[in-house]
């Protein structure tokens, strides 16, 4: 049983690198597709925005819908979609399709973690769900690592489309393979009993639910920020080529990876060495959230220091992010850990489209990197807050 669920983790944190390898595809790329299709800083930021808003809006969608039609089917739907959304990029001739295959990108993304969350819940004891989690939101790194170096190598050998349609590709095997791997239910959800319903719009009117939301809005309008933008500043304000970015931009990525794991293991070695939930998951969190502020000093820092300060935020931010998407799991029924996760990671996906056009029309006005990041580096510390404040003791909640 422990080997099953831990190949289950592994399979699901590869399906999460492919979807950070596909969120990457544009911004690396996105000097090369300037050749052919004119892009504005704030026109990067409208497809950015194009990507988050559908991303939000089927995030708390496809939570909802991996609850109904359980994580299994849920899961395979939503990659073939973004799958062939992401190839659907190479087809581009205008600015106009760029943004509408971003669309589709997001709106195929969007159940990818909340099926996550819901697996974690259904397959993984409290002592084990953050680990997983980490496990899994490491995936994320993977994605990221791998995209800045091959996609430098696809642009240069076969040209930009052919970054879309591969990286496509690799998705649809992808979604071949859960389907032949993945049980249809897990052992733990076929012993339990029938779950009891739980309407959709009822958790609004949980200030948990709320305060997990508003604290996701926050750290990841920082987060998205720095994924989409990070491959540009190197390449507008340090001077780099797509080679050179190939070559540092996967540093901070792959920190991030080893924050994914580092704060899942933290939170789980906590619960196991007797702490009680709430401070195991608390720690992890406020010390994820103490490494953002770094983040100020980057533009004031020779590059090699710079890359260093972007490692150090990565880390903390994927630590915490893994962190987050794992309390749907500790304190909601299972019937609503889906849907949950998905409007948490729907605030998430607004802060992100949001603060992503913010920082495009900031830099189009010469506002310049130093006030983004100053801005940015305090959003994880405010969003801490909100937890302590809002959500308060993480316990089981018993919804009404």
């Amino acid at each position: 049983m422990d080997d099953r669920r831990w190949r289950i983790a592994l399979l699901i944190a590869a399906a999460i690198a492919i979807s950070y390898f596909d969120r990457q595809t544009l911004p690396v790329a996105i000097k090369a597709i300037q050749h052919e299709i004119p892009v504005s800083n704030f026109q990067f930021g409208q497809l950015n925005l194009a990507f988050l808003l559908a991303y939000a809006a089927m995030y708390a969608g496809g939570g909802k819908l991996v609850d109904a039609l359980g994580a299994r089917r849920g899961f395979f739907l939503n990659m073939v979609w973004w799958s062939l959304a992401c190839a659907s990029h190479g087809l581009a001739a205008g600015f106009t399709m760029l943004a509408c295959s971003r669309l589709l990108l997001g709106m195929g993304e969007g159940g990818g973690f909340p099926a996550a969350t819901k697996v974690v819940a259904e397959w993984f004891p409290a002592t084990q769900r953050a680990t997983a989690m980490g496990m899994i939101n490491a995936g994320t790194a993977v994605g990221a690592v791998l995209a800045p170096p091959g996609i430098a190598l696809v642009i240069r050998l076969l040209g930009w489309r052919w970054v879309f349609f591969l990286s496509g590709s690799i998705g649809l095997l992808w979604a071949l393979w859960w389907r032949a791997a993945m049980p249809a239910e897990s052992p733990k959800a076929a012993a339990a009993a029938p779950m009891e319903h739980v309407p959709w719009l009822a958790l609004f009117r949980e200030r948990q639910v709320w305060g997990l939301v508003s604290a996701k809005f926050l750290s990841d309008a920082a987060w998205f920020v720095y994924m989409s933008w990070l491959a540009k500043y190197l390449y507008d304000v340090r001077g780099f080529d797509t080679a050179r970015v190939g070559y540092f931009a996967w540093i901070p990525f792959a920190a991030s990876g080893v924050g994914s794991l580092a704060g899942g293991w933290f939170s789980s070695r906590l619960l196991a060495g007797g702490h009680p939930l709430d401070f195991a998951r608390k720690a992890a969190l406020g010390a994820s959230a103490a490494m953002m502020p770094w983040i100020f000093f980057v533009t004031r820092a020779p590059v090699e220091w710079a890359i260093v300060l972007f490692a150090i935020a990565f880390f903390g931010q994927q630590s915490w992010s893994g962190l987050v998407m794992t309390l749907p799991a500790d304190m909601f029924p299972r019937a609503a850990v889906g849907s949950v996760a998905g409007l948490v990671g729907m605030g998430g996906a607004l802060g992100g489209a949001v603060f992503n056009l913010i920082v495009g029309y900031m830099l189009d006005h010469r506002m310049g990197y130093g006030a983004v990041f100053g801005m940015l580096s305090t959003f994880h510390l405010i969003a801490f807050a909100v937890i302590l404040i809002v959500v308060g003791r993480i316990r089981p909640v018993e919804t009404r």
